[in-house]
């Protein structure tokens, strides 16, 4: 039988993101596979270096749309390392909040993801109405629901508005609720134990050789965690577990995504309870209003995302503008090798199932 060549993305309802994979098949087995990445956001680390220092702010968060407030606390936490500035107090904890905020935002938007090649629609209908529950406080918050350029340099941009805190409550309580009906109607799910289990496995000697981090490398037992590992922000000061799975497969990594969120509501009710009263920024490296200076310097700043380690790499000559910036994208290693590696043998209708339940996010890749 000779090989046929298929286009699996960017316009496929399996396809997660403007995001293509270049199929070889024979039957409906993968033989070869390339990823397409630069469909639409692409060459961010160049473009950064045009850009004033808060001009990147509006740049950044596209990197990875589904998580974009990762960016933002990277990009402010390595520029604070050069100039060594001391973020205030409450602002930490804000953003402590905003990030757990954009990591359940995130989780709820893969179990979307998953429904569509699986055909369990509902799933789809129902995480995508309750993260637009997420989104609306981040409306309020910032003024916007998917772009917020309210990480800064610094601090964060404003304070939280009056009875924001009770709203976010609130809907922690809802997703809490929630969430049994999500693995009762989901998780438990014939069709999606059929489709996932053993699927799009992956051991843990594979994610270390790769550098796959998050629930990637959670799936298969090991606990890693940058939140943990190397806390930043004051995720030192709040309890928290890391949960784990060990079968590595497709079905092991969606099942962790629940029990994450339940953590993420964990660490967010810690955060409100523990936040203090005070300013939420300070003044940043010279110069007034967009054109500030940073010192000359280098930091590597990281933090946990739903796909694991983000990392900010710049490098400041003293300038109006980053001398060098180099993004660590959380997907890199399972978008590009492990497409290229760890699909081959796979059937064409499992290529969505790695995409989603390892979190793929096509800008990561082609930076």
């Amino acid at each position: 039988m000779g090989e046929v060549k298929l286009f699996f993305g960017p316009n496929h309802p399996g396809m997660h993101g403007n995001f293509s994979v270049h199929m070889y098949v024979e039957g409906d087995i993968v033989v070869k596979a390339r990823p397409l990445p630069g469909f639409l956001h692409r060459g961010f680390e160049k473009l950064m270096e045009r850009r004033l220092w808060y001009q990147n702010l509006a740049l950044i968060p596209r990197i990875c749309v589904p998580e974009p407030d990762i960016n933002e606390a990277c990009y402010a936490m390595a520029i604070e390392k050069i100039a060594k500035v001391e973020v205030p107090e409450r602002a930490q904890w804000i953003r402590m909040i905003v990030l757990e905020l954009a990591r359940i935002a995130n989780h709820l938007w893969s179990f979307g993801g998953i429904g569509g090649p699986l055909g369990m629609y509902t799933s789809m209908f129902w995480s995508v109405a309750d993260r637009d529950k997420v989104l609306d406080i981040f409306e309020e918050l910032t003024g916007a629901r998917i772009y917020h350029m309210y990480i800064i340099p610094g601090g964060v941009r404003k304070d939280l508005p009056p009875k924001l805190e009770e709203k976010i409550l609130k809907l922690m309580d809802y997703l809490e609720q929630r969430l049994p009906e999500y693995e009762t109607f989901i998780l438990k799910n014939r069709i999606l134990h059929t489709r996932l289990k053993g699927i799009a496995k992956i051991d843990t000697e594979t994610c270390l050789r790769l550098g796959v981090t998050g629930i990637g490398l959670r799936a298969t037992g090991v606990p890693y965690d940058i939140r943990k590992v190397d806390p930043y922000l004051f995720y030192d000061k709040v309890e928290f577990e890391i949960p784990t799975a060990t079968e590595g497969d497709a079905l092991a990594r969606i099942s962790l995504k629940p029990k994450e969120i339940r953590q993420s509501i964990r660490i967010i009710r810690q955060a409100l309870e523990k936040m203090p009263s005070g300013p939420v920024n300070t003044k940043i490296g010279d110069g007034n209003g967009l054109r500030i200076r940073v010192p000359k310097g280098m930091a590597y700043a990281r933090v946990e995302s739903t796909r694991g380690e983000y990392g900010y790499l710049v490098v400041s000559n003293g300038g109006e503008t980053p001398y060098r910036v180099a993004v660590r994208g959380a997907s890199y290693p399972q978008g590009l090798y492990g497409v290229e590696h760890l699909l081959p043998g796979t059937r064409i209708d499992d290529v969505p199932i790695w995409l989603d339940t390892m979190g793929v996010c096509a800008p990561e890749i082609d930076r």
